[in-house]
């Protein structure tokens, strides 16, 4: 791979091709929102990051909850503030020229909804909703950021490096204060799948019966590292539905795809402005 972002005049006539008289499903992944200003896991681009906090940590560990506040509170700064953008705003537009059978996303950033797509399918949940892991109350993050606020003063004044999903670089945490559950005193958590847990079944039928629907998968920025984006584009595959993927860097079960374009998502759509205008 080259990593270059703006695709070939052939790539972009072949996806005009494939696109045309079809409704996509589109599947997107943290390579959507890096063009927003929010860092990548895998993508060629990316930083060294923490390591993950997996949700069986979180559940058995205060000092793990303490840690994943203290680092998710100060990558609030940037990830609580990013804005749609070209590519969200692209996809809007052709839902409200019903090119799409639905959109579902992996990324937890909002963004998509924030630009104006209606019936977005978070498949990972959403950074923005705070659960309870006791009690199951939902709490907006704006709230539980302003708790964490008043009980740690001075503490978004730090300098740090931004991670993936709103985490940061930060090794001493024991200080942070973490905010309880207003409803039983519990523990607080993204409303988000962790690493290690599943997304809820009935989400997964729901999205399986979008690819059945879809006359093509239109994946946008996703390495399909995980098997909870990657296992849509084999059905799709095995229902004979074309899947194309665009994405920088390397790509699980591109041999899956009619055509792989290692390009931006934002360059690539907006190169379809002119085949589709």
């Amino acid at each position: 791979m080259n990593g270059s972002r703006t695709p070939g005049s052939a790539d972009v006539d072949r996806l005009a091709a494939l696109l045309d008289g079809r409704r996509s499903l589109v599947l997107t992944g943290a390579g959507v929102s890096t063009d927003s200003g929010i860092p990548d896991y895998r993508g060629p681009d990316r930083l060294v990051v923490p390591t993950p906090m997996t949700i069986q940590q979180l559940r058995s560990s205060p000092e793990a909850v303490q840690r994943y506040w203290a680092r998710a509170h100060l990558g609030w700064s940037r990830m609580g503030h990013a804005e749609p953008n070209a590519t969200h705003h692209a996809l809007v537009q052709w839902q409200r020229d019903d090119r799409l059978v639905g959109l579902i996303t992996q990324n937890v950033d909002g963004l998509h909804e924030r630009a104006g797509h209606r019936d977005v399918v978070d498949l990972h949940g959403r950074v923005d909703r705070v659960v309870c892991m006791d009690c199951g109350d939902r709490t907006p993050r704006e709230a539980v950021q302003a708790r964490h606020d008043r009980l740690n003063p001075g503490w978004s004044a730090q300098t740090v490096v931004h991670g993936p999903d709103g985490d940061v670089q930060l090794d001493d945490t024991s200080d942070f204060v973490v905010a309880p559950c207003l409803v039983c005193g519990g523990r607080l958590r993204p409303d988000v799948v962790f690493f290690g847990d599943s997304v809820p079944k009935p989400l997964v039928e729901h999205c399986f019966e979008l690819v059945a629907r879809a006359d093509v998968l239109l994946v946008l920025g996703s390495s399909l590292q995980v098997m909870s984006g990657l296992r849509f584009v084999r059905r799709a595959a095995a229902l004979g539905t074309p899947v194309v993927i665009v994405n920088r860097g390397n790509i699980r079960g591109d041999h899956l795809a009619d055509l792989k374009l290692d390009a931006g998502c934002a360059e690539t759509l907006g190169a379809l402005a002119v085949p589709f205008a």
